[in-house]
């Protein structure tokens, strides 16, 4: 698990742009990999006036950034209105190179903390995503427990206006026309509770309106509905779990799901990690560990590398298989443009073991293999996540910043089919992961590059829809709202 020292909280992460993770406690006890623990230089600037706040950033990204000749010899702070746009500054070279795209960033110790522990956010529960054209926008996937499901919006559901009653209702074409997509951020108001508006919705069931106040509700990380089963395909009996994101509340569903696919001698499985933006390191390496039965505990899951003169905080992760694992001869990873960091590690680990039985299915990652520290100033509320440390696989591997395409051994194109439930084997990707399980034929993912610089961008068949300053719950869960 990950370590703390202090008043100041060094968490290992593995964040994407659109996505985001921590490295915190393992309440299970599934995962016990040591971690790097770094030991900040205390700063003098102790007060929460903007220019102490933007001194004690630049001093963290001095002493921890994973590329410091990227960073500007000075840069002047008075110049910039916020911390964020400083931070912003100082990476822009590295963000040029595709280093950075927005890894480094500030956030609230107290929201991600409450997202980490229990994935507590304020919203109405939908993923959202826009089609090819960018003027339609449709609910990828809907969370239970959430306002919205209990509305009746559920993945496939088009949202074909938004107001705050009835008679000020706006197309969402008209508000894209008007105001591009951050318009639809704003006309879906704060993320506080009790936030209610109006949307026009269109399904099987007719179209009709329907109105959803936002809610604080805790995000199952494997749903109850879809994520974790045993699909019957053609006698052939194959493993399907859908990870949200990683937090270490899905460790006891992870754990029940393998304990299921060992007793029934599974030895295929499919790891739907499309919309998964990155999590936990720590409950990665506990699925690696579940997938890893067949693995050693002196086999390397990954290496974890420090910049030269922080070396002393490099780790290399043993595989640990649990009492649940499995050995499968083949995964199916289905991966988008929305799925990076944490998820890309899994991924990238299987590789050298599992060579061309191990695809990825649908279209090219993030391209995200750097990870960050979290580095706390608690009278301010700020968190700094500085991208801090690069992940390889037991290959050495690490060289996926276009994504993971053009490196894993076996691919098969595939869209992401709304049309029909996640995990369905009549969904395209869910059906062609089953495909290649089989020993089927594949079309390989080819000219894709990762999702774009913008932190606004997601490259799957339906564009996720992320707002330009995303909370923690929207950095993890990409689309979320």
């Amino acid at each position: 698990m990950r370590t703390r020292f202090g008043a100041m909280l060094a968490i290992v992460a593995m964040v994407s742009g659109c996505g985001g993770g921590d490295g915190g406690s393992n309440s299970t006890g599934g995962s016990t990999a040591a971690a790097p623990t770094p030991t900040p230089t205390p700063t003098a600037t102790a007060g929460c006036s903007l220019r102490e706040r933007q001194d004690w950033a630049a001093a963290q990204l001095r002493e921890w950034y994973l590329f410091p000749d990227t960073l500007p010899a000075t840069l002047n702070a008075a110049s910039y209105t916020t911390v964020d746009d400083y931070i912003d500054a100082l990476t822009a070279t590295a963000r040029s190179q595709r280093k950075d795209r927005y890894f480094t960033y500030l956030t609230s110790i107290k929201e991600e903390n409450a997202y980490y522990t229990s994935g507590s956010s304020a919203g109405f529960g939908i993923r959202f995503a826009l089609d090819q054209t960018g003027q339609r926008l449709f609910a990828a996937e809907s969370f239970e427990n959430a306002p919205a499901l209990a509305a009746g919006i559920d993945r496939g559901t088009e949202i074909v206006a938004i107001g705050t009653t009835s008679g000020n209702l706006r197309t969402v074409s008209a508000i894209i026309s008007a105001e591009g997509a951050a318009g639809l951020t704003t006309a879906f108001g704060p993320d506080t509770a009790g936030t209610s508006r109006v949307f026009r919705i269109s399904d099987a069931a007719g179209t009709r309106d329907v109105t959803v106040a936002k809610a604080d509700f805790n995000l199952l990380p494997v749903s109850t509905r879809y994520g974790a089963k045993i699909i019957d395909d053609s006698g052939q009996r194959v493993g399907y779990i859908n990870l949200r994101t990683f937090i270490s509340t899905a460790e006891p569903a992870l754990k029940a799901a393998f304990a299921d696919f060992r007793a029934n001698g599974v030895t295929k499985v499919v790891i739907d990690l499309r919309y998964n933006g990155g999590g936990l390191v720590a409950t990665a390496e506990y699925l690696g560990d579940l997938l890893g039965g067949a693995r050693s505990t002196s086999e390397v899951f990954d290496y974890t590398t420090f910049r030269t003169e922080k070396a002393s905080n490099n780790e290399t992760r043993f595989f640990a298989p649990q009492p649940e694992s499995i050995a499968p001869t083949r995964i199916a990873f289905i991966g988008s443009g929305g799925t990076a960091s944490a998820s890309e590690l899994v991924i990238n680990a299987f590789t050298p073991y599992l060579h061309s039985n191990s695809a990825l299915i649908g279209t090219n990652t993030y391209g995200k293999p750097v990870g960050q520290i979290a580095l706390d100033k608690p009278a301010c509320d700020d968190r700094l996540r500085v991208v801090a440390f690069t992940t390889q696989n037991a290959a050495r591997n690490g060289n996926y910043f276009d994504g993971l395409a053009s490196t894993v051994e076996a691919t098969c194109r595939a869209t992401d089919d709304i049309s029909f439930p996640l995990g369905d084997p009549r969904e395209a990707s869910t059906r062609r992961a089953l495909d290649f399980l089989a020993g089927r034929s594949c079309s390989a993912i080819t000219g894709d590059v990762g999702a774009s610089s913008a932190r606004t961008t997601a490259s799957t068949r339906q564009d996720l829809l992320i707002p330009a300053a995303p909370s923690a719950a929207q950095r993890m869960v990409p689309g979320s709202f």
